[in-house]
């Protein structure tokens, strides 16, 4: 596991292969937003930070620019390497950004930024930002209001740790920061279909389920297959995207 990761992200590493397996990419919608923001076209260079195992990266590709892909977590960038061999893939992290003072003229972040260690990492964006660049982050939340999220969420309830802070408090040391302008923020909807075994790692892809006991694990998952056989094998499984926008000042 790498040295450069934040310390609880580490179990990712565990799972990279369910990870890429069972975890959704990002609405079109949501990347037109983001794209459209910080200008991503042919001639611009967008570093996707926290890369994980590509699921951003490979539509920020779409976009023609160039995409540059910072991952701190070898298993987890193997497998980025494989999905979006268009891009340039680097180790390192949001602590540690290894590029050049305005090396890039956008940043976006896919499902990470709550990891960061947001008092070395907020001045590394702005380091790597060109002038006028802007910072793109961007998550996927199941939707706590729907009942098989609610049923998934009790289940899930004793691996939660206790400090964990809320998903809305996720952008806050960005907005908070005084180097970034005000937040723009953006929500999307959409549904990942799953059968019983993908239902099964979708959760198992959680960074808190990867590293709880094994035999806590098991019962989990058999948990989460009694679920999806009970609704015919073939589950929704819906998410709300937030998406948020800010530049350097």
């Amino acid at each position: 596991m790498s040295d450069l990761q934040h310390p609880e992200s580490r179990s990712f590493e565990l799972v990279a292969d369910v990870y890429e397996r069972a975890r959704p990419g990002y609405p079109p919608e949501a990347v037109a937003w983001i794209a459209d923001r910080l200008d991503l076209r042919e001639g611009r260079t967008v570093l996707d930070l926290g890369a994980g195992t590509g699921k951003l990266t490979r539509a920020l590709l779409q976009t023609g620019a160039r995409v540059i892909a910072v991952e701190p977590g070898d298993a987890m960038r193997a497998q980025l390497e494989r999905a979006a061999p268009g891009a340039e893939t680097l180790r390192g992290s949001a602590e540690q950004i290894p590029l050049p003072d305005a090396g890039v003229d956008a940043i976006a972040v896919g499902q990470a930024f709550h990891w960061f260690r947001h008092d070395e990492a907020i001045p590394e964006l702005h380091r790597v930002l060109g002038p006028g660049g802007g910072v793109a982050l961007v998550w996927n939340s199941r939707d706590p209001d729907n009942p098989l999220h609610k049923e998934i969420g009790e289940l899930i309830a004793p691996f939660v740790p206790p400090d964990r802070p809320d998903a809305e408090e996720w952008p806050r040391p960005l907005r908070e920061s005084e180097l970034f302008g005000p937040l723009e923020e953006q929500r999307f909807e959409f549904v990942q279909v799953l059968d019983t075994d993908t239902l099964a790692e979708r959760i198992a892809s959680v960074s808190f389920v990867a590293a709880a006991p094994a035999e806590a694990r098991r019962e989990l998952d058999a948990s989460l297959r009694r679920v999806a056989e009970r609704l015919g094998g073939r589950v929704d499984f819906p998410y709300v995207t937030a998406a948020y926008v800010s530049f350097a000042v």
